[in-house]
C-alpha cells in the first residue's frame, strides 16, 4: 500500500507543478482572464522586438498588452493593436514609443502621455509613434564616424 501512496503523492506534486507553470506562462505572457481594458491602435514604420503579449507601460508600469501586429499591405507600415487597462485615461495627443528594457533587455510599448484635455476613446488610433532604435545601425554608425 505504500507503493501505491508514494505514486499518488508524486503524483499529486507533478500536477501541482503543472498548474503552477500554466499559471505562471498565464502571467509572463499577459493573459487575462476577464478584466476590463478597451483596445487601441497605432502604425509604426518597424515594429522590431514587439509582438503579440508584448507589454504597454505607462511611467514604467504595465497597463496593458499587444494584442495584434499586421502588415498594412496600402501603407507598408506595421500596425499594432493594443489594449489599455479600462480606469486608464490616456489624452488623445500621446506618442507610442518601441522602448528597450535595456542593451540585453526586450522590448515594450510605452506610452507618453500629452497635455490634451482630450481623450482616446476605446477604437482610436495613436498617431504619434516612433520606431525602435536598431542597435546594430548606431553601432555601425559609431564606428563609421560618419553620417549615412
Amino acid at each position: 500500500m505504500s507503493e501505491n501512496a508514494t505514486e499518488v503523492l508524486v503524483g499529486g506534486v507533478v500536477l501541482a507543478a503543472a498548474i503552477g507553470f500554466f499559471v505562471y506562462a498565464g502571467q509572463v505572457t499577459g493573459f487575462e482572464s476577464g478584466g476590463d481594458s478597451y483596445p487601441l491602435s497605432a502604425s509604426f514604420r518597424s515594429a522590431d522586438g514587439i509582438g503579440v503579449g508584448t507589454d504597454v507601460r505607462l511611467a514604467g508600469v504595465r497597463v496593458g498588452s499587444v494584442t495584434a501586429l499586421d502588415l498594412n499591405p496600402v501603407t507598408f507600415r506595421a500596425d499594432v493593436d493594443f489594449t489599455v487597462a479600462g480606469g486608464i485615461e490616456i489624452p488623445d495627443d500621446t506618442q507610442a514609443v518601441i522602448a528597450s528594457e535595456g542593451l540585453l533587455g526586450g522590448n515594450f510599448l510605452e506610452l507618453v502621455p500629452g497635455g490634451s484635455a482630450f481623450n482616446l476613446a476605446p477604437g482610436d488610433e495613436v498617431y504619434e509613434t516612433q520606431s525602435a532604435v536598431s542597435l546594430t545601425t548606431l553601432i555601425l554608425r559609431a564606428v563609421g564616424g560618419g553620417d549615412e
